[in-house]
């Protein structure tokens, strides 16, 4: 396995282990993190490990045109009962998505220092979010209910980093407002889950996401 030094570079994607692991060990700084995204690189650890950088055999991304949108959620959309708004709560909904509990294997790997490093990338205005906001009766106040944030590569490639939802169907809005009202080419959604899948995502391999970088 291959360690980082304090030189921005990482290896050939041609000495990526079968999990997927390309790198171990450098750091979260705003110019690793653009180099790793421009390379189809992504960090995914757990607190108390080392930085472990991915780069996986398969790819999960979303071609804008092959977006799927449910009857179910159409009504949802016509209804217009939420409000969604673009980096207005970043750090909120890195918040969210950190401490949201989940059903899958997913919930745990956004660390202090992972949340810290897409801030200062948020704060650069390369890491962007999505909010869904809902209106409370009571408080007479909209409350955040939902959203995702990501990396913007500047080249039509938005890299989807993690999403949440405390009310059904608020993670669905954020995404979909996301497709429908940025020019993006590809959203790369980095892993296989059921949940994007159902919006239209697909596993290419490898060879064919780097070309398209």
């Amino acid at each position: 396995m291959i360690w980082l030094t304090e030189k921005l570079e990482f290896p050939s994607p041609e000495t990526t282990s079968e999990e997927g692991v390309i790198a171990l060990g450098g750091d979260l700084s705003v110019e690793r993190l653009m180099l790793a995204y421009k390379n189809g690189i992504f960090p995914w650890f757990s607190e108390g490990e080392p930085i472990v950088w991915y780069c996986p055999q398969e790819r999960m991304v979303l071609f804008p045109n092959d977006l799927r949108v449910s009857k179910s959620m159409r009504k949802i959309i016509k209804k217009n009962n939420f409000k969604i708004t673009e980096n207005t709560a970043f750090n909120e909904v890195i918040f969210n998505c950190k401490h949201i509990i989940r059903n899958d294997d997913f919930g745990t790997w956004i660390t202090d220092d992972m949340e810290q490093a897409y801030i200062n990338l948020h704060n650069k205005g390369i890491a962007k979010s999505i909010e869904v906001w809902f209106y409370n009766l009571e408080t007479k106040k909209h409350v955040l209910v939902g959203g995702l944030y990501g990396v913007d590569l500047g080249n039509g490639v938005f890299c989807g980093e993690s999403m949440f939802s405390l009310m059904p169907n608020a993670s669905k809005l954020a995404f979909i407002h996301l497709v429908r009202n940025y020019n993006y080419k590809l959203i790369d959604c980095q892993v296989y889950n059921d949940h994007l899948a159902s919006l239209g995502a697909k596993e290419i391999t490898r060879p064919t996401f780097l070309e398209m970088l």
